[in-house]
């Protein structure tokens, strides 16, 4: 076998390199290599029938809908997914203002149009502001112990706790006021928990928590659908390239494989699908969601792991976030209304009140987005954790049933209408997906990030860069976002170009 990385192939032809995936972080890496004449031999395998991954945009009451990723978070030049869906124009005019750019966000969620409490009173906006303030206050504080020597408690749970309980001794006014304001409160955590991807702002290591790096700009959407970047990064690759329903079972590595077709060429990776067919390859880059990675670490690879790699995947945080679409004949909400938020009275982040998930599931709900169209009624609802994988077992039937009583009981209308239709996002029953996406958990750091990022096998005695790591849990500063998937893909085709081609010229990493 050659030391050399394999650069001697007999057939002269180029590396064979194989992506598993086409989300958007194995299409900017399939991408980047087609556009290099060294990589003539490429294709990608995608285990569903689709390309795009956690993109996925369907047509659906009357317009599009965003089953996966849903804004381009930090929308500014610094932004490789804005840059790319603005070269497509893909985007409307107001979007793309510098005016928009720079606006600084902070990473926060905007203020609710509305607010229901769960006895079928609106919540006061006065007290929803302050607790807004309060809340997001203390986020920014957890992002100041990156470069501390020791953080006060383990997760970012904790320490919004720790800090609400000061804060709450020192409320003035009656005890329904102190109810309601920690019914807030609570309603922002679940807010965060769909953010972070997580069952519990307690899951969420707090030392770390600042290295997630939010970019200027306020969050945009695709007017025609995200999958509309996928779906043009996709036309751009040479036909046949993607191979679709191609389940990836194993990678074998480290290894010195041949093919009849190849008489005397040997390779050092052979990938092994769920049909019995095998490639094999010189590099292979994989680009599969964590949550994948998680239940499939025991079977997926071929020697097994290092241990250090395997006990990064293991340890850095994967969580589910869903989305509940109903359509209704009639709005019930005002004109301008742009968000809904929903409180519950009874809870409180400083009480865990166990019940069974089937009783108290929707509690987990953060409220509604109004879908902006001209002709239809949508609302978008938002749901992360246990209490979301447990609604992905309901049929839409029941997600309906239940999502008619919560609005007709926060509403305090009896009479409401029931939603049109229903149409919900299933991410961790997704076999290939098992969940949304990652977030850095109590007893992982940065470095799990970089290490899961590191190609195999890491000393260069052997055949080099057999196995690359993209997607967005192996983006140290942007993990969860579609930009650090997009740039995580560029990172390890940008690795192979500078293997096979060292004079190369490598773009920017803005495009």
């Amino acid at each position: 076998m050659e030391s050399s990385g394999g650069r001697a192939e007999s057939s002269g032809r180029g590396p064979r390199v194989l992506v598993v995936g086409s989300g958007i972080a194995g299409l900017g890496a399939a991408q980047r290599l087609c556009r290099h004449p060294a990589f003539p031999q490429l294709r990608v395998l995608e285990a569903t029938g689709r390309a795009g991954g956690r993109i996925r945009s369907e047509r659906g009451f009357g317009g599009v809908l965003e089953l996966g990723a849903h804004w381009i978070h930090g929308p500014s030049q610094g932004n490789p997914v804005f840059q790319l869906a603005a070269r497509y124009q893909l985007l409307g005019e107001k979007d793309l203002s510098e005016e928009n750019q720079q606006i600084d966000t902070g990473g926060h969620v905007g203020l609710p149009s509305v607010s229901y409490g769960s006895s079928g009173v609106s919540v006061s906006r006065e007290l929803v502001v302050e607790m807004a303030s309060l809340f997001y206050s203390l986020i920014d504080q957890t992002r100041e112990f990156l470069h501390t020597a020791d953080a006060p408690v383990p997760s970012v749970g904790e320490y919004l706790k720790k800090e609400i309980r000061q804060h709450a001794a020192g409320w003035t006014g009656d005890e329904q006021t102190r109810k309601l304001k920690l019914a807030i409160l609570n309603s922002f955590f679940n807010v965060e928990c769909c953010v972070s991807g997580t069952h519990s702002m307690d899951l969420v290591a707090l030392a770390p928590f600042g290295e997630y790096t939010v970019l200027p700009g306020l969050d945009c959407t695709f007017p025609g659908g995200y999958q509309e970047l996928t779906n043009r990064i996709m036309a751009s690759l040479p036909e046949g390239v993607i191979v679709f329903n191609k389940p990836v079972k194993t990678i074998h590595w480290n290894g010195s494989f041949q093919e009849a077709l190849s008489p005397g060429e040997t390779f050092p990776v052979l990938v092994e699908c769920e049909d019995g067919a095998c490639f094999p390859a010189h590099h292979v880059i994989i680009t599969v969601p964590l949550g994948f990675l998680k239940e499939h670490l025991d079977t997926f690879f071929e020697p097994p792991l290092p241990t250090e790699k395997a006990e990064a995947i293991r340890k850095i945080g994967f969580g589910t976030s869903n989305k509940i679409f109903l359509e209704f004949e009639e709005p019930f909400w005002e004109p301008d209304c742009q968000h809904i938020q929903v409180v519950w009275e009874d809870t409180s982040p400083l009480e865990d009140i166990a019940s069974e998930l089937q009783h108290v599931w929707f509690k987990k709900l953060i409220g509604f987005l109004v879908l902006p169209s001209e002709s239809v009624h949508v609302l978008c609802g938002f749901i992360a954790g246990l209490e979301s994988e447990f609604m992905e077992t309901l049929s839409d039937e029941e997600v309906l049933l239940s999502l008619t009583q919560v609005l007709r009981r926060v509403t305090g209308n009896a009479r409401l209408p029931a939603p049109r239709s229903v149409l919900c996002s299933r991410w961790h029953s997704a076999p290939y997906t098992r969940g949304s996406y990652s977030y850095v958990a109590v007893g992982s750091t940065g470095d799990d990030i970089d290490l899961l990022a590191q190609p195999l096998p890491a000393d260069g005695a052997e055949a080099q860069l057999q196995m690359l790591f993209a997607g967005e849990a192996t983006h140290r500063t942007f993990y969860s976002t579609t930009h650090g998937a997009l740039l995580s893909g560029w990172r390890e085709a940008d690795r192979l170009v500078a293997l096979r081609d060292p004079q190369a010229q490598l773009p920017g990493p803005r495009l």
